[in-house]
């Protein structure tokens, strides 16, 4: 059909807001400006998380915490967590390490960092 790709599919968020979670202050701030690649979804969706901080460190204790109910509702995006720490090295080396320091059971290649719909915006992709 004709009209198949002609809308832009987004391909990326561009953090506008500071982003609310447990990580401090300072460290959430230095995401306001990065683009981030959308690698899972698309579009903004509820999921389940835990805090970078406080949250369980593996998959079952995880699961434990799920079945009763610790978990977080979190509207947003889910981001490959050590892409979108590497895309934060470049701008805020000091940044990256707080999370590889603090949290990271989190980030490895397997993981996603939720960010909160409202800090985020779509950025379309330019193939179209």
């Amino acid at each position: 059909m004709w009209w198949r790709g002609t809308a832009k599919k987004p391909s990326s968020v561009r953090i506008v807001a500071v982003p609310p979670g447990e990580a401090p202050l300072w460290v959430r701030e230095k995401w306001v400006g990065l683009e981030l690649p959308l690698t899972r979804w698309n579009s903004a969706r509820t999921m389940l998380g835990f805090g970078a901080v406080s949250g369980p460190r593996t998959w079952l204790t995880q699961l434990w915490a799920f079945a009763r109910g610790r978990s977080q509702r979190i509207y947003g995006y889910a981001i490959n967590a050590s892409r979108a720490i590497e895309i934060l090295d470049r701008s805020s080396p000091e940044a990256a390490a707080w999370w590889r320091e603090n949290a990271a059971e989190f980030i490895m290649p397997t993981r996603y960092l939720i960010f909160h719909a409202e800090a985020c915006e779509i950025v379309a992709d330019s193939a179209g």
